[in-house]
């Protein structure tokens, strides 16, 4: 049965997905793909890996950029958990694309591998990446081949939803790329759905 557990912030719900994996599930594969465009080690994506760290899980970086997809295999193969990372949800696909990497996610997560999710994370883990529009900048992935992304679920997560600040500019994101094809979920930094089998919940925290 697949388990996911999709965030807009992994490090605000780190000890409620501990809950649910540890200790029979420890060792997690942190791929930090979607960050390397933000620099060498944002603080955000300490701040995921470290709170990680801190529940109780083993944590090994790793990244698609470069590797072919039986280098990814043999990664995969060695932990019990995958870990998408926040950044830029173009530019992770596109590298996903490249690795050809995509058929071999899904393959371990409908095989019962959990997988954890935060903002690009989650986003990606959708049927299409195309709906949260400006929200990243598609100029950052200029060889990206189409928007399908790894279809682990049939919703498209909008992660960071309700930020005052960024608010207006969220509205009106979605009004500019709503597709009436997709169910979305707007989901707060407090907040990630659980996702066992064919069914979800919105988790709060």
């Amino acid at each position: 049965m697949k388990r996911l557990f999709l965030a807009s912030n992994a490090s605000n719900v780190a000890k409620n997905i501990a809950e649910e994996l540890l200790p029979e599930k420890k060792s997690i594969l942190f791929i930090k793909t979607a960050s390397e465009v933000y620099g060498e080690n944002p603080e955000w994506l300490e701040a995921d890996r470290d709170a990680l760290k801190s529940v109780g899980f083993d944590v090994f970086d790793y990244t698609f950029t470069n590797k072919n997809v039986n280098d990814i295999k043999q990664e995969l193969k060695k932990r019990e958990v995958i870990f998408i990372s926040g950044g830029n949800t173009y530019y992770l696909l596109e590298k996903i694309q490249q690795s050809s990497v995509s058929k071999v996610i899904k393959s371990a997560v409908e095989a019962g591998m959990p997988y954890i999710g935060s903002s690009a994370g989650s986003v990606i883990a959708g049927p299409n990446i195309k709906p949260v529009g400006k929200l990243d900048g598609i100029d950052k992935a200029p060889h990206l081949k189409g928007f399908k992304a790894l279809g682990l679920v049939d919703f498209v997560v909008y992660p960071h939803w309700g930020f005052e600040k960024y608010l207006d500019e969220s509205i009106e994101n979605m009004k500019e790329n709503y597709v009436k094809d997709y169910k979305f979920i707007l989901l707060t930094d407090y907040q990630y759905v659980r996702v066992e089998g064919d069914m979800y919940k919105i988790e709060k925290v």
